[in-house]
């Protein structure tokens, strides 16, 4: 489903940013989606940490099919319960390190105790919320800007740590060359309130094919 923001973001982008508006054009009718539920979302993203992604999609299905009662279904919907039960053994014989078999039982703990609650979550402002996630072990500030953006649809996140987006800005903006985390808040101060719709659109001018969470 579309961000219920989207047009009117993409609208507003092309009339602010003729470099937007041009890659904006290019890629009409794709946008930023949810593809599960936040618990899940949040452990993929720990599976494939540092890792390829042939590498990660195959311990991924390895891991699903060791904690999901129901490994037939399309999108997998993990228990923080069945990953906590499982066990380190288990875990570690889907090929995940001892480092992310903890960060796992960690999610797992925040989940199952409600420190983390997605309920309240809405509540949150952005810094609010990435410093919850932050307080997972083995979830730092970049992979929390993804979640934000690509789970909770936020529509004003700038992960300016992000290295694709670090290379788009110096393409588009500076030549090819690299500018420091303060002039890229200066070049997006002019997509407020909408930066991650504008970094998505950004990443999609170096990679065409949309990446999902």
């Amino acid at each position: 489903m579309k961000p219920s923001y989207w047009d009117e973001a993409a609208r507003e982008l092309s009339r602010r940013d003729r470099i937007l508006r041009r890659v904006i054009r290019a890629y009409p009718g794709v946008h930023l989606k949810r593809r599960a539920d936040p618990f899940t979302t949040l452990t993929r993203a720990i599976v494939g940490q540092q890792i390829s992604v042939r590498a990660a999609d195959s311990i991924w299905r390895r891991f699903v099919a060791a904690v999901d009662h129901a490994p037939q279904r399309k999108f997998p919907r993990l228990a923080p319960a069945s990953v906590a039960g499982a066990g380190h053994q288990a875990l570690r014989a889907c090929g995940l390190s001892q480092r992310k078999v903890e960060y796992l039982t960690d999610l797992a703990g925040h989940f199952a105790s409600g420190k983390l609650d997605p309920k309240h979550w809405k509540q949150l402002d952005d810094e609010a919320l990435i410093t919850a996630l932050v307080d997972v072990k083995g979830i730092g500030r970049w992979t929390a800007e993804m979640f934000l953006m690509f789970h909770e649809l936020r529509p004003d996140v700038l992960p300016v740590d992000d290295i694709g987006l670090q290379r788009a800005i110096a393409i588009r903006y500076n030549d090819g060359e690299a500018l420091p985390r303060e002039a890229m808040f200066a070049v997006a101060d002019l997509w407020r309130p909408w930066r991650s719709v504008a970094t998505w659109y950004l990443w999609r001018s170096l990679d065409p094919v949309p990446v999902e969470y």
